[in-house]
Formats: C-alpha cells, structure tokens, sequence
C-alpha cells in the first residue's frame, strides 16, 4: 500500500514515502499526505525539526509517469506539492537518501536543508531523457545548490551523481556507511541540535537565513539580523540557559 509513513524520535519527525514496488514515485496522493505530514509536524509544537526519506531500494524515482502523460497544469503542480512542502517547511529537514533520487524525487531530496546520503544514492534529474522539461523548481534549486556548470551538467547532459560524487560537488552533507536504518538514525541524531534548541528561535533562524541569503551586502544582513537576535534576548528560554551557564561555570574548580 502507498502511504507516507511518520514516525517521531523525540523532538524529530521522520517522514517516509513507502511504495517500495513502485520505488515510491510520487503520485497526486501520496504528494498531498506528504504534505499534510509536513503540516502536522509545522503545527505539532513537540516537533522540531524533520527527516524525510523513503522505503529501500529507492529514495524516490520521481512522479508517477503514467500520471504524467495525462497531466496538465493543474495536475502536475498537485504533484509539485508534497516537494514544496518540505521545500517551504518553517522547520529545519533533512533528506536522508539511501538510494535512487530521481526527476521528482530529485526535487524532493534538493527541497531539504541538507542531504544525508547512503553509499547506495544516486542523484539523477532525467527530466530530458524523458522528453520533459524540468519542473517544480528543479533549475532554480540546482543552480543554488550545486552552481551553474554543476546544474547545466545534470540538467543538460544528463550527468549522475553516486553519493561520493554528491559529497564533493556540495549537494550532500555526509555520507554514511550501512544500511538505511543506519542512514535514517544518523540522521535523526544529526537533528538533535536542532531538537534541543527553543523550537520558535529555530524558525526564526531558518527565516533570517533565507532572508540573508538574498543579500548582497554584510552590513544589510547585521540590519536583518538584529532585531530576531534582540527577540531571543528578551526570551524566556534564553534567560534560562543563560542561568544556567553561569551556574555551572559557578560551580567549577577555580
């Protein structure tokens, strides 16, 4: 059965595509509970940060191509909204990629914060192969990430990246040896920072960095920093850690 999975480990959400027989390629269902997971953990106040992955052998293979030769404009951006969702997620995510990421699922993986790869990962756009122009946002995501040659080389001429490929052309964070459990785990722990931090400071960080990232200037984004930095002085949460810091440096040998 097609589904998408949500486990909670804590404080992080663990979101996974599960049509292992169809290497979970998205469909217009599966695309809408993803993005209704993504919400549930936006709105779950206990959850701070989100992985997102899917059931072995494949991350994702893409859209449901037998969808895609019927679809029309209305159809393909309901398949764009499970991507866009984790793309437009106020938490911090993560994709954990343990095998094949593919036109869509490319999509999916470049919409995380970072990536995580398993040794088995490949990253494939492959819309050009199939005749298809690239949608969802794929050129846009690409050149941010990987850089123009990087991207025309993927987009245009079709180029592959296995996971140690990934790792030094900066699409992926880390790569981690063993199975997916073990991909998934380190993710997970990955996340912990993340989890242990004030949960509305979070946000606002992943805010002002998609905010700074536009500028062009140091002196702006100090401008753009300040005031979210004076709010979290002003925080309950960080007069506590603060009291709590001292205390111990308080209680250290002199």
């Amino acid at each position: 059965m097609a589904e998408i999975l949500v486990e909670r480990q804590g404080r992080v959400a663990v979101v996974t595509v599960h049509d292992p027989e169809r290497r979970n390629a998205l469909t217009r269902d599966l695309s809408a509970e993803l993005a209704a997971a993504v919400a549930d953990a936006e709105n779950d106040r206990d959850v701070h940060a989100l992985v997102v992955t899917g059931t072995p052998p494949a991350f994702c293979a893409g859209a449901d191509l037998t969808l895609l030769g019927a679809a029309r404009e209305e159809g393909l951006r309901a398949v764009y909204t499970g991507f866009l969702a984790v793309a437009n997620c106020a938490l911090p995510t993560i994709a954990a990629v343990g095998g094949a990421a593919v036109g869509a699922g490319f999509n999916l993986a470049l919409a995380a914060d970072i990536r995580l790869a398993g040794p088995r990962a490949r990253f494939d756009a492959r819309f050009l192969q199939l005749g298809l122009h690239p949608g969802g946002g794929m050129t846009w995501m690409a050149q941010r990430i990987l850089g123009p040659q990087r991207a025309a080389a993927m987009t245009l001429f079709g180029e592959i990246l296995d996971a140690e490929t990934a790792l030094a052309a900066g699409l992926v964070h880390r790569v981690v040896l063993g199975d997916h459990d073990a991909l998934v785990a380190e993710a997970v722990d990955f996340a912990r920072p993340a989890a242990d931090a004030p949960r509305d400071l979070l946000i606002a960080t992943k805010r002002t960095l998609r905010t700074t990232r536009e500028l062009a200037a140091h002196a702006d984004a100090v401008d753009a920093e300040i005031a979210p930095q004076l709010d979290s002085i002003d925080s309950p949460e960080f007069a506590e850690r603060l009291a709590a810091m001292q205390a111990r440096i308080n209680r250290s040998p002199k």
